[in-house]
Parts: structure tokens; sequence; C-alpha cells
């Protein structure tokens, strides 16, 4: 009887989820296309760059060459790198006066590392129309950021965020990356977040084109000034500020970051997971529960009802068989949009568990005080700022 009550909690939690959600599940449609605007805005990329002398050969070379219509810069700020980033970079640059190399100045405290070089890098920009925030590891098929301002002038938003298609080329990034995204558009639903009104709002780090005067009628970074998260923040910030918002998948925009170990999974999403949960304790609890509602007592209650058999299992099997089948149905598309079978599906239950299992040791880690970082920083302690409830960060 107790499984079979939690097997039909768990099938009212994915009834919910599959139709009632945003359809967040739903990886298109992608930027539309637009018009050119009358007049090309400026366009500044802001790259916050710590130790990427390995990546940037694979990345630099495809922003400086995106042949913007319009005035278009990018500064790269290096913030304390030990590997020479910033002669990497005026080396690929070969002379390129489209390209600045701004040291970062001395992180004040309080300050993560990442939001202060965003926002030595804003400091440089001078008065552009739009900045766009992205990261060292980010590459840019050619014509995205025309395709970026033309959306966002003809869609009259104030922050236009890609989420880009990251890499899975080693057995467990397969495994985790799809679900890590997966797991993210289930927080932030994407068509909430573009809904004038709706209280979701996100970004997506690696891709954040956003208007200055939208920026800085929202306060500035220095609002977000101790953001972990830095992307949702910024969403959260432009938003809730009255600005309009739009985030997408996108296949223009991609990582060339690999993760071959799950050790670096393993780090990447335990540095700030805890961190999304404010630090509670009750928040914590709460999500570990609620990830073995939704995902561990579908199978278990399915399980549980083949081995009771039609006299007394019946209701758990069903139950659990459904929300089972939803799951996989809605885990479907993101696989389909990472050229994964579809046989990955039904295994989700297991991945979600691996997440649980990296949320409690993120709580570990910040009780030892080793909590979240950025590039070998770390930024202790509870802040209160409008970061203090942001999310899991799209892998950096």
């Amino acid at each position: 009887m107790v499984v079979g009550v939690l097997a039909c909690a768990a099938l009212a939690g994915w009834l919910y989820l599959a139709f009632a959600h945003g359809g967040f599940w739903k990886t298109g449609p992608g930027l539309p296309d637009a018009p050119a605007p009358d007049e090309w805005p400026g366009v500044v990329a802001v790259v916050p760059a710590r130790d990427e002398a390995a990546v940037l050969p694979e990345t630099l070379p495809m922003l400086l060459a995106q042949r913007y219509p319009g005035a278009f810069r990018v500064i790269l700020v290096d913030d304390g790198s030990g590997d020479g980033t910033a002669e990497t970079a005026a080396s690929l640059a070969d002379g390129d006066p489209a390209l600045s190399i701004v040291p970062a100045g001395e992180r004040p405290p309080g300050w993560a590392g990442k939001v202060w070089a965003m926002s030595e890098g804003v400091r440089a920009a001078g008065e552009p129309d739009f900045l766009l925030f992205t990261d060292a590891d980010i590459a840019y098929a050619p014509g995205t950021v025309e395709g970026l301002v033309r959306a966002a002038v003809a869609g009259q938003r104030d922050l236009l965020s890609q989420m880009a298609t990251l890499s899975t080329r080693t057995g467990w990034e397969r495994v985790v990356v799809p679900a890590f995204v997966y797991f993210f558009a289930q927080l932030y639903p994407f068509r909430r977040v573009g809904r004038d009104g709706a209280r979701t709002a996100a970004a997506a780090g690696g891709c954040m084109l956003v208007r200055r005067a939208a920026l800085v009628e929202a306060g500035g970074l220095a609002r977000i000034h101790d953001a972990l998260i830095d992307d949702v923040a910024l969403g959260r910030l432009v938003k809730r500020a009255g600005g309009r918002c739009r985030l997408d998948l996108s296949r223009d925009v991609v990582s060339r970051r690999p993760y071959p170990r799950l050790a670096d999974l393993w780090a990447m999403i335990a540095r700030s997971a805890y961190h999304q949960l404010r630090y509670s304790p009750a928040l914590l609890a709460g999500t570990v529960a609620g990830l073995l509602l939704l995902y561990a007592v579908p199978p278990a209650a399915t399980a549980a009802g083949l081995i009771a058999g039609p006299a007394g299992g019946a209701p758990a099997l069903a139950a659990g068989a459904l929300a089972w089948a939803l799951m996989a149905v809605t885990y479907a598309p993101m696989l389909r949009f990472y050229g994964l079978s579809l046989v990955r599906a039904p295994a989700l239950p297991l991945v979600a568990l691996l997440y649980a299992a990296m949320t409690l040791d993120s709580a570990r880690r910040h009780r030892a005080g080793r909590g979240g970082s950025w590039k070998g920083r770390t930024l202790s302690g509870r802040h209160k700022s409008g970061a203090g409830d942001a999310s899991r960060a799209p892998l950096e």
C-alpha cells in the first residue's frame, strides 16, 4: 500500500511535469529568423579567462571571425592566469584590432572571481549597445553574433541567451551531460523564461547578449557581485528590473571544454549545487527527497508490482510504469538533440541518483570549507545577494 501511494504521488508529479510545466522537455524551436535592423547596434564581447591557453585556439579565432555588420569588438579579461593565456590570445589575434586584452585588477572582498572578471570587461567596453558575455571555451559558428542581434532587436529582448551544445565525446559525458541540460530546463523551463510577467528567469553563461542600458538600469553586475551562478543570477537581475529575456538551446554555440572523467563532471556540479539550495539543510533534504520520489520510486514501484503480482501489486505497477514511461518520453528529445540512442531514456533514474549524490557531496564540501569556486578560487560563506537562490550553471 505504501509503495502504491508513493507511486501515485510520483505519477501525479510526472503528469504535471509532462503537461503543465512549460513544455520544459522540448528542445526547439531555437532562435527565430529575424530581419536586419535599420541600424546595426554596437556589440562588445566580454570573455573572462583564467588559465585558458589550452582551449583558446579552438574558440577565439571563431569569435574574432564573426563578420558582424556593425561595430564589434572582443575584450578578453585575463584574470590572473598562470599559463600564458594573454600571450596565447595575442598570438591568435595576430594584431587584429578587434581584440583587446585587459588584465583584471585585484578582486575586491566578497566578489566571485568570474563576476569580477566580467565587470572588468564591462568597465573596459565603454558604452556599446549590447554586451555579449561569453566563456573562453565557447566556439561560435559563422554568423552567430549577427543572428543573436537580429533576434534581440526584432524581439525587443534585453537579454538573449543561448545554451551551448556541450561535449558528449566520452562515455561519462554521454551519461551526465544530456541529463544536466534536461534538469536545468526542468528547473527553468525555457518558454517561461521568455514569457513576459512569468517569474521564471535564467540564462546560460556561455552566451548572454545583454542590452547595456538594461544592465545599467538593473543596477549592474555589482548587484550580483557574489554570484557563483552568474548566468541565472544575471537573468533574474534583468527580468526583475522589467527586462524581456529569452533562452534557447543552440547548435551554433558549442562548448569545446572536455570533461573526460566522472571526477571532472562531479566537481563541476558539486561546486555549486549547495549554493543553489541557499546552504539550507532543509532545502537539501527536500531536494534529495524530491529526486527520490520522482526518479527512484517509479522503477521501484514497477518492480514491486511485478513481484507482488496482479492480486496486490496492480496499482503500484500501473502508476509506477506510467510515471517511468512519462519520464523516459520527456527525456527522449534531449537524447535526440545530442544524437544519442533513445535506449538510454529508461536509465534516467540512475543518472538522477548520481545527481543526488553530487548534491549531497556539494553540501559536504561546503561544510568542510571547500565550497563554490571559479578557476581554483573559493568563495566561502553564505551570501544573500540576488544570486543566493540561483541554480547550478551550465558547464564552464
